[in-house]
């Protein structure tokens, strides 16, 4: 009688990339109010502007915020702890990860694993928020813009946090950081507010800079971010060599700190300077080089001006 055929050990079965869709009504109508509730505001802040519900020290909170919360996203969510750009001390890595949080764009590792799906797979289809989504013609293009920008916000299915942002739930000041996003929301909404309260002695400075420094200031980042999801993936030009559709947009570099020169991101993820070439204003750059001169921030990734010329587009044999 024959021996029966030795079979292969089962093979073990990556960790997969997606959780099952576990978001519920209660959820996305939370989504919802939190971007478009700002966003309202945003709307009425045009008229509003030309009464006397518009005052200096709304001015200087809302820029303060803004590019506290604008910057611990760009130079904390993403260029730290997504890519490890820079190796940072215990201080510094807390402190980027609450600035992150004060943008209300979600807890630090959810930011992190999604980010870094997106780059594994970008502009293919495990993408989160690619505008080239559904095809390639306008109708298609228009209609994956709104997702890349917006829609994706609403999807059920979650990215796993155990396969991409491991190193993060094995750090416990992260995770801590992570389970008080609630808390922070609520320290970025009221936190103008009693500024504005303060600097001012009176309940009409409290109330305009929660809408100024607050809500409208929410939104334009919230904006900002996701311009980069949609716009930097459609419109601009390449200028380095890359296997999807990032783009360099210029007019977007000055409002989002740098991360619009999205081209050499792509090309180089851990580089932490993004934009390299002349004229391209990084103000994430120049605030790593300020942590770094400061004993902040170390190992910095540099721009190595070898690497770049390797990946310059249509570069002559």
């Amino acid at each position: 009688m024959a021996a029966p055929p030795v079979l292969d050990p089962p093979r073990p079965q990556r960790r997969p990339e997606i959780e099952p869709e576990r978001s519920g009504r209660a959820e996305r109508i939370l989504v919802g109010v939190f971007t478009g509730v700002p966003f309202l505001a945003l709307l009425a802040a045009v008229p509003l502007a030309w009464g006397r519900f518009l005052g200096w020290t709304d001015v200087a909170l809302m820029a303060v915020f803004y590019f506290v919360s604008a910057g611990g996203i760009t130079v904390g969510y993403h260029r730290y702890f997504t890519h490890g750009s820079f190796k940072a001390r215990r201080g510094l890595k807390i402190a980027l990860a609450v600035a992150g949080s004060l943008a209300m764009e979600g807890p630090v590792i959810t930011w992190v694993a999604d980010h870094r799906r997106h780059h594994k797979h970008s502009d293919k289809e495990f993408d989160p928020h690619s505008p080239w989504r559904f095809g390639n013609d306008w109708k298609a293009l228009a209609k994956g813009l709104g997702w890349a920008h917006y829609g994706w916000l609403f999807d059920g299915n979650r990215t796993s946090k155990e396969r991409f942002a491991k190193d993060l739930l094995n750090d416990r000041d992260i995770v801590r950081v992570h389970r008080a996003f609630p808390a922070l929301v609520a320290v970025t909404l009221l936190l103008p507010a009693g500024l504005g309260g303060l600097l001012t002695m009176s309940w009409q400075g409290a109330l305009t800079a929660f809408f100024w420094a607050g809500l409208v200031r929410l939104t334009l980042v919230h904006h900002v971010t996701w311009s980069i999801n949609s716009i930097c993936h459609t419109f601009g030009k390449e200028h380095f060599e890359v296997r999807d559709k990032s783009r360099n947009v210029w007019w977007l570099a000055i409002p989002s700190l740098g991360e619009s020169w999205h081209n050499l991101h792509h090309s180089d993820p851990t580089c932490a300077r993004h934009g390299v070439l002349k004229g391209q204003v990084d103000i994430s750059a120049r605030v790593i080089w300020a942590f770094e001169k400061a004993g902040w921030a170390h190992d910095v990734r540099w721009p190595d001006q070898a690497r770049l010329d390797a990946r310059r587009a249509n570069r002559p044999e």
